[in-house]
């Protein structure tokens, strides 16, 4: 399949983009914006510190913000519950713009790459696997972004992506709080129940969507 090729091609120059800006800038924001840094500076702003971390976990769409960093500082100032909703609205506003920004671009940009039987075709493959490789990627660095983006390249259906979304950044943005708030490391197991879990739950939301009537069957006579 020929657009695949392509796409993972737009896949490897963005993710090679959001490499070199890390390589560019990558210290001098996690300097910056280090859980120490962050738990300090939130802490003087506390009753503003949410707004600022939103912020922060958006523009991570263009610069190398350290994201877990944020979500950790986040539990350490307002507690895992509070701290992991805010990371979460956060993360997933942040893959929200990523995805409307290329489904907005998308149509102009679907007709240099392929034509419309591909991008059908591609559509379908992301309706059907892109869950899969959202939820994966909530958890790692660059790739977020990056799976956004595609989403909305392949004009992914919104509710699945928004569900996938959900499946892949609450959870990451729970763990991370919880670790803020305890001052603990990153676990490995921890890292994979964030990601496990959810994948589980992705067939699930599937097979219901599946069961649900076409918008025409639902239409009255």
């Amino acid at each position: 399949m020929k657009v695949l090729l392509k796409v993972l091609a737009i896949a490897v120059i963005l993710a090679a983009l959001c490499m070199l800006g890390f390589e560019l800038w990558g210290e001098d924001f996690e300097r910056l914006f280090s859980q120490e840094a962050c738990v300090a500076y939130f802490a003087s702003i506390r009753p503003w510190a949410w707004a600022v971390a939103i912020g922060l976990l958006v523009v991570d769409l263009f610069l190398p913000v350290p994201a877990t960093g944020v979500m950790a500082a986040l539990g350490s100032v307002y507690g895992p519950v509070l701290g992991a909703l805010v990371g979460a609205v956060g993360s997933m506003l942040a893959g929200l713009l990523g995805y409307g920004l290329a489904r907005l671009g998308g149509k102009r940009l679907g007709r240099v790459i392929a034509g419309e039987d591909e991008m059908r075709r591609f559509k379908a493959f992301f309706d059907r696997w892109g869950g899969l490789a959202i939820i994966v990627s909530r958890v790692l660095p660059i790739l977020p972004e990056v799976v956004a983006v595609l989403a909305g390249l392949a004009r992914m259906r919104l509710r699945r992506f928004l569900a996938a979304l959900a499946l892949g950044t609450v959870p990451t943005a729970t763990l991370f709080a919880v670790l803020g708030h305890v001052s603990r490391d990153e676990p490995w197991y921890g890292v994979i129940v964030a990601v496990v879990l959810p994948m589980l739950v992705w067939p699930v939301f599937l097979r219901f969507a599946r069961c649900e009537p076409a918008p025409a069957a639902r239409e009255t006579p």
